[in-house]
């Protein structure tokens, strides 16, 4: 388990070096209920309650990029989560994450709201997709 939440903080720090997760973190992760789902050079960690499921973060090596790892991660998330009754898969990212929004809208997700100022510089843009 260690080596694996190793691995989790060095492929967090490549996407986000500004704010890099550690192995700590993402075992307080596990431990507080999300879902971890991981490669070599991805993860995905998402949250489900009742019938919703949250994606919290979702990362690709830089080198790694542009090759299907983002939607495979999603689809991933998604099996899993019609397979436990969810109806909708919500999320929130940076409007100024132009690479990520488009992942997300070519995968289905549509904008629901903004919280205004919710990243240091950047309003969050909330998405949501039914399944």
């Amino acid at each position: 388990m260690s080596q694996m939440l190793d691995n989790l903080a060095r492929i967090h720090a490549a996407c986000f070096p500004h704010k890099p997760w550690t192995a700590n973190d993402f075992s307080e992760l596990k431990k507080s209920g999300c879902d971890i789902v991981s490669s070599n050079n991805g993860f995905i960690v998402y949250r489900i309650v009742c019938d919703e499921c949250e994606l919290i973060s979702i990362g690709v090596m830089p080198d790694s990029r542009r090759m299907g790892l983002g939607i495979t991660m999603l689809e991933i998330m998604t099996r899993d989560a019609m397979s436990r009754g969810v109806k909708k898969i919500f999320l929130d990212v940076a409007e100024n994450n132009d690479a990520a929004r488009k992942l997300y809208t070519a995968y289905g997700f549509t904008e629901i709201g903004r919280r205004p100022k919710y990243y240091t510089d950047a309003d969050a843009i909330l998405m949501e997709k039914c399944i």
